[in-house]
């Protein structure tokens, strides 16, 4: 994500380059319509990790704390990357699927509509 300086000819270090990361990089998730979560989390993840684990093994730190989480039918989950419509491949490494560093996935649940339908 490029930042634009008000000051003409700032210069500064990025502390957030994916070298910084360990061999991991940082993948913004969010859950559309879940309004008690108030921003998509940064997880630094290995880019060989299959999408699949970023579902079963990371995500569920977070969002298992929503009283909806159980209930997410992952058949019929929406998924967005970066903007755009996107088809996760479960067996397939995040990076092969266009999934970089600073990248932002975010989710729908077509029939959760969070707490009480507080996300309506």
């Amino acid at each position: 994500m490029p930042v634009r300086a008000l000051k003409p000819g700032y210069q500064g270090e990025m502390k957030d380059r994916q070298e910084n990361f360990h061999g991991n990089q940082v993948v913004y998730v969010g859950w559309d319509h879940h309004l008690m979560f108030c921003a998509a989390f940064a997880y630094p993840l290995p880019p060989e990790m299959p999408f699949g684990a970023l579902i079963q093994e990371v995500m569920p730190e977070a969002f298992s704390q929503h009283p909806e989480w159980d209930q997410v039918n992952w058949n019929s989950v929406v998924w967005q990357l970066d903007g755009q419509p996107f088809v996760p491949q479960m067996d397939v490494a995040l990076a092969e699927q266009g999934i970089g560093h600073k990248s932002l996935l975010r989710f729908k649940t077509p029939e959760l509509n969070g707490f009480q339908n507080a996300g309506v």
